[in-house]
C-alpha cells in the first residue's frame, strides 16, 4: 500500500543561543538544498501531523520499508543561510523518524550565521506524492519548530487530539513572545518590545544571558544621537523578534534616505537655525534635489480657493467632508456674506438643498494642549470651513471660522477679505489639517490599529488557520515601524515634541479623543463615504480609486471565506476566530460597544467585511495618507507643523511680515520636512498590494482567488494610469503597484 502524505515536520536547530518560538512574519522563497535519505519507514505507515497511523496491511505480510525525500529552501534575504546544524523528523500517530541532519551541498549551509531564514519544506512520498511545509520564517537559537502541511484548517476541521494540542500549544508560545502594553490612556493596545529582551536573558530561550536594559517606557533610555535634533528611545529598538524585524535590505534603504537629506539639511545650518523665515521664497530651497511634479504644482497653486479646495478630496486627509443640508448654529454664515462668492443665480438655502455645500470641522482640536518651540509659546485652532461645490464642479472655501465659538472674537474669514486675511485663515485650517491627519488619520486609523490586528492575528489565529494565512502578508514590517516610530517621534523630546505644535501631549490627547469617537462606519469606506454624503462629488480621485481596490479585495477575500466557512455554525463555531475578533474588540478598540466594532462574528458576511476592512486599511487606506505627505507638505505654508502667533481676533490687521512671524520657524520647518521625506519613501523590499511569494496557501483553490485578484488590481491600474493621462495633476497614490501591502513606513 502507498504511503500518504506527511503532515508534521520537525525542524532542530543545534548550535546557536536564542529560542525562537512559533513564526510571525514572512519572506520570498529562493536557493535549495535536499537532505540525505533518512532511515527508511514502513511503507504500510501513513504520516500524520505528529504521528505516525498504521495502514491496512494484513497480518501475515511483513512490513516493507519506504523512504521520503526532504528538499529544503531558504529564503532569498542577506545572510538568510547559517552555520548551524539542522535536522528534520518526520511525525505521525505511532511514532516518528529519527533525526536526519541535513546536508551542506548547497548555498544554503555553506555561508550564513546564526539565524537561519527557512522558506518552505518539501516532503516527497515513496508514491511520488510531495507535501509542502511552509515555514517563511527567521530561525534562531538552540530550538525546535514544528510545522504542518500548508493545507490550511480551523479548529473546527481539527479532530485528532495531537493537531488540537499542536494548535494550543503554538498559541500559548506566541502569546508568551508577543504581549500587549498599554502605552498611553485610551490608545489602542502596542507591543511590549521589552518582552524580547526578557526571552533573550531567560534560560529556556539563550544558552548564555545579556545584561538587562531599561524597560520601553523608561525615558532614561532617551538619549541624543549627534546630528539629530531629537531623543531616541534606544533600548526599544535593541531587542527585536527577528520575524518582525526590518530586514538587512529595508534598515539599509531606510538609513540611505535619511541620513544624505538629514546631513544635507545639517551642513547648510538649517536644522539649527532658529527665527522666522526672511521671505516665502526661501522655502523653496529646503529640498531642491527632491522636488515632484505634485510637489512644483502645489508650491505654485498652494494660494489658490480652488487648490485649498481640491486637497480636501485628493489630498493627504482625504475623508474630512461631510455634506450639509443645513448650516450648524455655531457656524452663522449669512446669505449675504457668502453671496460674492455665490453670484447671482442662486443663494446659500439652494445650494445646501442641492447638496452642494460642505463642512469641514475641526472639533477634535478645541481643548486640545499646547506646547512650546525653541521655548516659545505655540497656538492650535479648531476651525470650522465651509466649502461650496460650484457649477464648474471646483470645491472652494466659502468661509472660515477659527473657533467652535461664534462670536465678535471670532469673526467669519471669506473670500472677499483682503489677501493676507483670507490667505492667514486658510493657512490656520491648513494647519489644523496637519494636527489631525497626523495624528488621527495616519498614525491612529492606520498604524495603531494595524498593529492591533497584527497583534491579535499572531496571538489568536496558528499559522494553519486560513485567516492567518490571509492576513499576515498584510502585517509585514508593522510592529517594526511602529516600534520605530515610538522611539524617534512619539517619546519624550522626541521629534512630535519638536515641530508640532501640541506636542507630544497633544498627540496622545488628539489620538485617545480620536480612538473614543471613531466607529465601524468610519472604518469601511462605502460606509464612510456614505455617511458624509459625498459619493457623487466630481473628480474624487480618491474616493473613485478606494472604491474599485475594496471592491477588488471584497472579491477576493469572500472566495477566501466561502472556500473555509461555507456556513454561518462554521464561522459561529471557530473559537480561535472568536478569540482573535474579541482580542481586536478589547485591545483596539477598548471594548467601547459604541463604536460600532463586531466583538463577535456570526456569519461569512460579516467576517469578508470584517477582513476587507482590516486589509484596505492596512494597505490602500495608508498609501492614501501616507506617500503623499512630501508632495504636499515640501512646500511648508501648504502644511505647517505649528503656529506662533494666536488665531486672529479681528480682520484687517495680517499682513506679510506678520504672516511669516506665524508660520514655523526654519529648524522646526527642517525637521517636519524631513520627516515628510522620510515617511514618502518606502525602503525598498516592497511588496505591492496582491504581491504574495510566500506560499501560505498551496490549496488550489485559494491560489486561483489569489491570481483573480492580481489581474483585477492589474486592470484597476491600467485604468487609473489611464485616467491620469488626463489631468493636470494625477492620482497615483491608490495605484496598486505603488501600494505596499501592509504598513511598513
Amino acid at each position: 500500500m502507498p504511503s500518504t502524505a506527511p503532515l508534521c515536520t520537525v525542524i532542530h536547530v543545534d548550535d546557536s543561543q536564542v529560542h525562537l518560538p512559533l513564526p510571525p512574519n514572512s519572506a520570498a522563497l529562493q536557493r535549495n538544498s535536499s537532505a540525505q535519505p533518512r532511515p527508511p519507514l514502513p511503507s504500510s505507515e501513513a504520516l500524520l501531523a505528529g504521528v505516525i497511523v498504521a495502514g491496512d496491511i494484513p497480518p501475515s505480510l511483513p512490513p516493507t520499508m519506504a523512504v521520503y525525500s526532504v528538499c529544503v529552501t531558504t529564503g532569498p534575504y542577506l545572510m538568510a543561510g547559517t552555520l548551524d546544524n539542522i535536522s528534520v523528523t518526520l511525525l505521525g500517530t505511532c511514532g516518528e523518524s529519527p533525526k536526519q541532519r541535513l546536508d551542506r551541498l548547497g548555498r544554503d549551509f555553506a555561508t550564513g550565521s546564526d539565524s537561519w531564514y527557512c522558506s518552505f519544506i518539501c516532503v516527497k512520498a515513496p508514491d511520488g506524492t510531495c507535501t509542502q511545509f511552509p515555514c517563511y520564517q527567521w530561525i534562531e537559537g538552540y530550538c525546535t519548530v514544528e510545522l504542518r502541511p500548508g493545507t490550511a484548517t480551523t479548529i473546527c476541521q481539527d479532530s485528532l487530539p495531537l493537531l488540537l494540542d499542536h494548535r494550543r500549544r503554538e498559541l500559548q508560545s506566541r502569546q508568551e513572545c508577543y504581549r500587549w502594553k498599554v502605552y498611553a490612556p485610551g490608545f489602542p493596545g502596542i507591543i511590549d518590545v521589552s518582552n524580547f529582551e526578557e526571552m533573550e536573558t531567560d534560560k529556556k530561550f539563550a544558552l548564555t544571558k545579556t545584561a538587562p536594559c531599561t524597560d520601553q517606557g523608561d525615558s532614561s533610555g532617551n538619549q541624543y544621537l549627534p546630528g539629530f535634533p531629537m531623543k531616541i528611545d534606544f533600548p526599544s529598538l535593541l531587542h527585536m523578534d527577528p520575524n518582525i524585524r526590518y530586514s538587512a535590505t529595508k534598515t539599509v534603504s531606510l538609513l540611505f534616505n535619511a541620513i544624505p537629506a538629514s546631513l544635507g539639511m545639517k551642513l547648510r545650518g538649517l536644522l539649527d537655525r532658529k527665527g522666522s523665515w526672511k521671505k516665502l521664497d526661501d522655502i523653496r530651497n529646503i529640498f531642491w534635489c527632491h522636488k515632484t511634479v505634485t510637489s512644483e504644482y502645489v508650491t505654485e497653486h498652494w494660494c489658490e480657493d480652488p487648490f485649498f479646495g481640491y486637497q480636501y478630496l485628493n489630498g493627504v486627509n482625504p475623508v474630512m467632508l461631510h455634506c450639509l443640508s443645513s448650516l450648524p448654529s455655531k457656524l452663522p454664515v449669512t446669505h449675504d456674506m457668502v453671496a460674492p462668492s455665490l453670484g447671482p443665480d442662486t443663494c446659500l438655502q439652494t445650494e445646501l438643498e442641492r447638496g452642494n455645500v460642505f463642512l469641514a470641522d475641526y472639533w477634535i482640536l478645541e481643548e486640545a494642549p499646547v506646547h512650546r518651540l525653541n521655548g516659545r509659546q505655540q497656538y492650535v485652532a479648531a476651525p470650522l470651513c465651509l466649502l461650496w461645490l460650484n457649477p464648474q464642479g471646483a470645491l472652494v472655501p466659502l468661509a472660515i471660522q477659527l473657533s467652535q465659538n461664534p462670536g465678535p472674537q471670532s469673526p467669519i474669514f471669506l473670500p472677499t477679505d483682503s489677501y493676507w486675511d483670507w490667505l492667514l485663515a486658510k493657512t490656520w485650517v491648513r494647519n489644523s489639517e496637519f494636527l489631525v491627519h497626523e495624528h488621527n488619520t495616519h498614525f491612529l486609523c492606520t498604524h495603531l490599529l494595524c498593529e492591533a490586528f497584527s497583534m491579535a492575528t499572531l496571538r489568536q489565529l496558528p499559522l494553519c488557520h486560513p485567516v492567518y494565512k490571509l492576513l499576515l502578508p498584510h502585517t509585514r514590517y508593522t510592529l517594526q515601524v511602529n516600534t520605530i516610530a515610538r522611539a524617534t517621534l512619539l517619546n519624550p523630546d522626541g521629534l512630535v515634541d519638536h515641530v508640532t505644535s501640541g506636542g507630544r501631549q497633544g498627540l496622545l490627547y488628539l489620538i485617545s479623543t480620536g480612538l473614543a469617537h471613531f466607529t465601524y462606519t468610519d472604518f469601511c469606506l462605502p460606509d464612510s463615504l456614505r455617511a458624509r454624503g459625498v459619493l457623487t462629488i466630481p473628480n474624487y480621485h480618491y474616493r473613485d480609486d478606494g472604491l474599485k481596490i475594496w471592491a477588488a479585495i471584497q472579491s477576493f477575500v469572500s472566495e477566501i471565506v466561502g472556500y473555509y466557512y461555507p456556513s454561518d455554525a462554521s464561522v459561529q463555531r471557530d473559537t480561535e476566530l472568536q478569540a482573535w475578533v474579541g482580542e481586536i474588540f478589547a485591545q483596539a478598540f477598548l471594548g467601547r460597544e459604541s463604536s460600532g466594532f463586531p466583538q463577535r462574528l456570526c456569519t461569512p458576511g460579516e467576517l469578508v467585511k470584517f477582513l476587507t476592512a482590516i486589509i484596505f486599511n492596512c494597505s490602500a487606506q495608508h498609501a492614501a495618507v501616507n506617500s503623499g505627505q512630501h508632495d504636499f507638505g515640501a512646500w511648508m505654508p501648504n502644511t505647517p507643523s505649528s503656529m506662533r502667533q494666536p488665531p486672529p481676533q479681528t480682520k484687517g490687521t495680517a499682513t506679510l511680515e506678520s504672516y511669516l512671524d506665524t508660520l514655523p520657524e526654519v529648524n522646526v520647518t527642517c525637521n517636519n520636512l524631513l520627516l515628510f521625506w522620510l515617511v514618502s519613501q518606502e525602503p525598498k523590499d516592497q511588496r505591492p498590494l496582491g504581491t504574495y511569494p510566500d506560499q501560505h496557501f498551496t490549496e488550489e483553490a485559494p491560489r486561483r482567488s489569489i491570481a483573480a485578484f492580481q489581474n483585477r488590481l492589474a486592470q484597476i491600474s491600467q485604468e487609473i494610469r489611464e485616467r491620469n493621462q488626463g489631468l493636470v495633476l494625477p492620482y497615483a497614490y491608490l495605484d496598486p503597484p505603488v501600494i505596499e501591502n501592509s504598513v511598513s513606513i
